[in-house]
């Protein structure tokens, strides 16, 4: 693995949406997630973990070290059993080194320093695993990982409105149903959409994490370009237009920091033009950044 990162950051993504839905509520049939006390829009972290994972599979799906743990149709525990096997340990026999126990204290599973070792090996493999970390302490046993890199939900800067559209398809799915309709053979559903929001999730790189997981600089250069770029390769008729459009990034000289993350993120003001009506583009806006602290600068 390459070096770990040394110093800390703190960043703000700020994105919008454009007559989409940016993360359904599967259980609010699957409308737009709404803050129900004040109307603002959100946006979940692992929603937005989830287009990054996206992102670096796009761009990255050949390069060793860069593997994705969480995918679509993946079985985990095969992940983990495959970091043991990689590393020669033969789960259904004694550990090789006697500290680690005489006999298994359960078939198939590691135990002891076996553990660190599965927990490195499945740092070093997979990207999401050593920059969001991951509980791997399922089957086979490879512990848990605190990743350096946490985000919270994105907020919308205003309220948003969450508009039902009605919407036809001129099939239908089953004989049975074309019979009923007497060939008439349209079905009706609905979609839901947000006319236009702005939104803002916070994000934090921890470098003492980093140094735990073997999170490196060419790592954190990947994560700002998935950030900035994921909606690109992302696009869906239900998510409409979505779009990062900017990503303020905090960077400070040593890996403890010299100033809080709230302190900094109140440096960057988001307001309305104009407050006598909605807003509907991102030209609504205005986005003012301020001078940060000594040993801060702003990438």
């Amino acid at each position: 693995m390459s070096t770990p990162i040394k110093n800390r950051y703190d960043f703000l993504l700020v994105f919008d949406v454009q007559d989409g839905n940016p993360n359904g509520d599967p259980d609010a049939g699957n409308m737009p997630r709404i803050d129900a006390e004040t109307g603002r829009g959100l946006v979940t972290d692992v929603c937005l973990k989830r287009k990054v994972r996206n992102f670096v599979q796009i761009i990255k799906s050949d390069k060793p070290g860069f593997d994705v743990f969480v995918k679509e149709k993946t079985v985990l525990n095969r992940a983990i059993e495959g970091a043991y096997a990689e590393l020669g340990v033969d789960l259904s026999k004694p550990p090789a080194d006697a500290k680690d126990g005489k006999k298994r204290n359960k078939d198939g599973q590691g135990q002891g320093s076996e553990i660190d070792k599965a927990r490195n090996q499945m740092c070093s493999r997979y990207f999401d695993i050593r920059t969001f970390g991951a509980v791997l302490s399922v089957g086979a046993n490879a512990g848990q990982v605190r990743g350096p890199v946490q985000m919270t939900f994105a907020r919308s800067v205003d309220p948003v409105v969450t508009l039902e559209h009605s919407i036809t398809r001129m099939a239908v799915t089953t004989e049975a149903e074309a019979e009923k309709q007497g060939g008439d053979n349209r079905t009706m559903g609905r979609k839901n959409t947000i006319p236009y929001g702005l939104y803002v999730a916070h994000g934090f790189v921890s470098a003492h994490l980093a140094a735990q997981t073997g999170f490196s600089q060419e790592d954190l250069d990947l994560l700002w370009a998935a950030l900035n770029n994921m909606f690109e390769h992302d696009r869906s008729a239900a998510r409409g237009l979505m779009t990062t459009r900017k990503l303020v990034i905090f960077e400070h000289d040593n890996a403890l920091g010299q100033a809080s993350a709230q302190s900094l993120f109140d440096l960057v003001s988001i307001k309305r033009k104009d407050e006598t009506k909605p807003p509907r583009a991102f030209s609504d806006y205005e986005i003012t950044i301020g001078t940060p602290p000594k040993g801060v600068k702003i990438l």
